[in-house]
């Protein structure tokens, strides 16, 4: 599996709501050239609930086509219908993804027998690299590390996105399912820490800002050069609080808009960055050392 910054990509809007295509091939462009080793399309900072199911599928595709084969692509596929996300993976796999991102049902709880059985049903329709995406704290259903090790005899089970920002949690997967299933970190504040502690990666929001010092941080915390990282990670600490200030992808569009790397489209019920928040994500920024 991929190892170092993934970055969860936004997706530009200008303030019609519409998609600037334009805007987010420079981003996949930025994203190359700074160091960035994967990209997750249409994951919840790109706004999967509230792109239609056509966008969902074309923002994929054009992403897959615009890498080149530069990046992994993992593709955000998940749905709280077991029915949508085979047909987005279905989708995915013919563009040429690498990889699914599927994150847990939401809004309707399933039980761990339930996600075992969604999972499974994916697996079984579709021969696509799975990472499995626990963040709780959004969907309100939470992936037992139990349930993980179920998960993880299913030959398209290869990775997960655990969010929960528990090293505890992490270190509870590893011991269950060994290197069968290789641990992401889906939390921006603790990320440097899961690395060090054993992890491949990170599915990253601040990646979106500081794609180049992420990238750093990222490589020397999974080659176990702890200094390094961490001196990086001080770097970013600011970003990684702000960038949550309020709903994911709210601060990040924002941020990427006053960097003029994005118009300042978002769609609703999603809105702009409260104006009492733009010198708290500015000062984060130049900590980053993306301002000058």
């Amino acid at each position: 599996m991929t190892q170092g910054s993934i970055v969860a990509l936004v997706t530009p809007m200008f303030a019609s709501g519409e998609i600037d295509w334009e805007s987010l091939e420079a981003l996949v462009e930025w994203h190359v050239s700074s160091g960035t080793v994967g990209i997750v399309p249409v994951g919840t900072t790109g706004e999967s609930p509230t792109v239609s199911p056509e966008e969902n599928c074309e923002i994929i595709r054009f992403v897959v086509e615009k890498t080149k084969g530069r990046m992994t692509v993992i593709a955000g596929t998940g749905a709280n219908s077991t029915a949508e996300a085979i047909e987005f993976t279905a989708f995915a796999k013919v563009s040429g993804a690498d990889a699914c991102l599927l994150v847990t049902p939401y809004y309707n709880k399933p039980t761990q027998e339930g996600l075992v059985a969604h999972y499974s049903a994916i697996a079984d329709a579709v021969d696509l690299p799975q990472v499995l995406y626990n963040v709780p704290g959004r969907t309100a259903c939470d992936l037992l590390p139990e349930t993980v090790a179920r998960l993880a005899v299913l030959p398209q089970v290869v990775a997960i996105k655990e969010a929960t920002g528990s090293l505890e949690r992490a270190r509870e997967i590893r011991q269950l399912c060994g290197e069968t299933v290789a641990i992401y970190s889906g939390d921006d504040e603790t990320s440097c820490d899961l690395m060090l502690d054993g992890a491949q990666g990170t599915i990253s929001v601040t990646a979106n800002v500081a794609p180049k010092t992420m990238a750093k941080m990222a490589n020397a915390a999974v080659k176990g050069e702890a200094t390094l990282a961490r001196s990086l990670d001080a770097k970013l600490s600011g970003l990684h609080q702000t960038l949550f200030l309020e709903s994911n992808p709210i601060p990040v569009k924002w941020a990427l808009s006053y960097m003029d790397r994005i118009p300042s489209g978002i769609r609703l019920p999603l809105t702009g960055l409260s104006e009492l928040h733009h010198n708290e994500v500015i000062a984060a920024m130049h900590q980053a050392g993306v301002l000058t």
